[in-house]
């Protein structure tokens, strides 16, 4: 019996946002990590006349819903994260990857308090340090590189970590549209 489990395909697509885990390639990845800067900075930065724009990016739209600002710091982390466990994935043989606690994450580095600008920043260089990263990978076998990932059944390859990046920044960028414009609607705007 072999001591390795079946490599685990990804949901096929996320019911919320619609992301499909196979549509995405290497290629696709890299341009997607790129653009999360852009795509980022007009929701971080542009408000309407008036508003606050930090008390607004602060704003949560309930006690159990993260702040538009809360949403950008954990995509800006969990890019680095994602990235960290494919490089281990395409690095070492099967190694034992940490499972992530956003939660917690959001607690321990006070994310509702963090800097818009520092926060933008910060996705823009983490996105592109993984794009450099996965273009620079010359055999593309290393993608089928498998990982345990703690809590979790089964293998997930590197290409896996990649995609749930892409993932993350695609799916939460939605979030952050929804929490300000709840937001702006709750202050009659």
């Amino acid at each position: 019996m072999s001591q390795f489990q079946p490599v685990v395909t990804p949901k096929e697509r996320c019911d919320e946002c619609g992301f499909v885990y196979a549509d995405v390639f290497v290629d696709d990845a890299v341009s997607a990590l790129r653009s999360f800067g852009r795509r980022y900075r007009a929701p971080l930065t542009r408000f309407l006349g008036g508003e606050d724009g930090l008390s607004l990016l602060r704003t949560r739209p309930s006690p159990d819903v993260w702040s538009a600002l809360e949403y950008a710091a954990h995509v800006r982390d969990a890019i680095r994260f994602n990235g960290y466990l494919a490089r281990r994935a395409l690095k070492e043989d099967r190694p034992l990857l940490p499972a992530p606690n956003p939660d917690q994450a959001a607690v321990d580095n006070d994310y509702n308090s963090s800097d818009p600008a520092e926060v933008l920043s910060g996705i823009e260089e983490r996105a592109s340090k993984l794009a450099d990263m996965v273009s620079g990978v010359e055999d593309s076998s290393s993608w089928d590189r498998a990982a345990v990932w703690e809590g979790r059944d089964g293998d997930f390859t590197a290409l896996y970590f990649v995609r749930n990046a892409v993932h993350e920044g695609h799916h939460h960028l939605l979030d952050v549209g929804r929490v300000l414009r709840h937001v702006r609607e709750a202050h009659g705007r």
